[in-house]
């Protein structure tokens, strides 16, 4: 009789092969302290700082307890490196070529910017609002640092030869209006972000306007902005909503009187 060698039973789908049960390639330090920051940063967008523990990074990453602490003295520390990613990535929302008119480019910048603020909301929100536990002196002096480089990032924009002290007070006192109204919206909802979008940029060529009037010198830079700008443009519906305000009854009249001085 002739014997014949049993043939290997088929494998069942659910029945893993060798190449399934190969070992899953071990992180480098530096990949695994790059996976942790990005696991805390979309933990700390999506809930603030106090309610995202460490157990819930080290579960989020797929990594234990004790290995989250061997990258990081604790949750402080972490929330401070990704803060601070996020930082870098807020403050490269600012950057756009220096081509068109400025009010077109101011509206492309602030769209990145609500973009950031919509997809990095409640662990921001908190820290910029005050009060979050998170708070620390490392932690807003990256804040700082964002702000300060959205200033300069504006500043380029307006290409000045020197920008005056009162033209960078101007600058950052609208990037604070700009923080608190997204904060606001982010919260409310209240207007189209399309809206709020374009209101900010109409409210920095406003202002600007107001320290020009007191800036002969800044005054003349302006009229080469101005001249720059288009019809359909956000500088251009600002001038149309003012134009239309002073058709309102009365306050021509109330403006000349002050205008006059008598």
């Amino acid at each position: 009789m002739v014997s014949r060698t049993p043939s290997a039973a088929p494998r069942s789908e659910d029945q893993p092969s060798r190449a399934d049960k190969a070992p899953r390639r071990r992180l480098s330090v530096d990949e695994r302290r790059e996976q942790l920051i990005a696991v805390a940063l979309e933990l700390f967008s999506r809930r603030p700082p106090e309610e995202v523990s460490i157990d819930d990074i080290a579960a989020a990453a797929g990594a234990s307890r004790p290995l989250v602490y061997h990258y990081f003295p604790g949750k402080q520390a972490i929330y401070e490196e990704s803060l601070r990613r996020a930082g870098q990535e807020l403050t490269a929302r600012f950057e756009e070529p220096a081509d068109g008119p400025l009010s077109e480019r101011l509206l492309r910048v602030m769209g990145r910017y609500l973009d950031f603020v919509d997809s990095h909301g409640p662990g921001f929100a908190a820290l910029l609002r005050g009060g979050s536990v998170a708070a620390s002196p490392g932690t807003n002096a990256v804040i700082d640092e964002v702000r300060r480089a959205a200033q300069e990032q504006i500043l380029l924009h307006l290409a000045l030869p020197k920008a005056s002290p009162g033209v960078r007070r101007t600058v950052r006192a609208w990037i604070a209006n700009a923080e608190i109204s997204s904060l606001d919206w982010l919260g409310e909802r209240a207007v189209p972000r399309e809206e709020l979008q374009l209101q900010l940029v109409q409210e920095l060529v406003a202002a600007l306007a107001v320290t020009a009037s007191r800036e002969p010198a800044l005054a003349v830079e302006f009229a080469a902005f101005f001249a720059e700008e288009r019809p359909d443009g956000p500088c251009a519906g600002l001038v149309r909503d003012l134009a239309g305000l002073l058709a309102v009854d009365g306050i021509a009249d109330a403006l000349g009187h002050l205008a006059s001085g008598a």
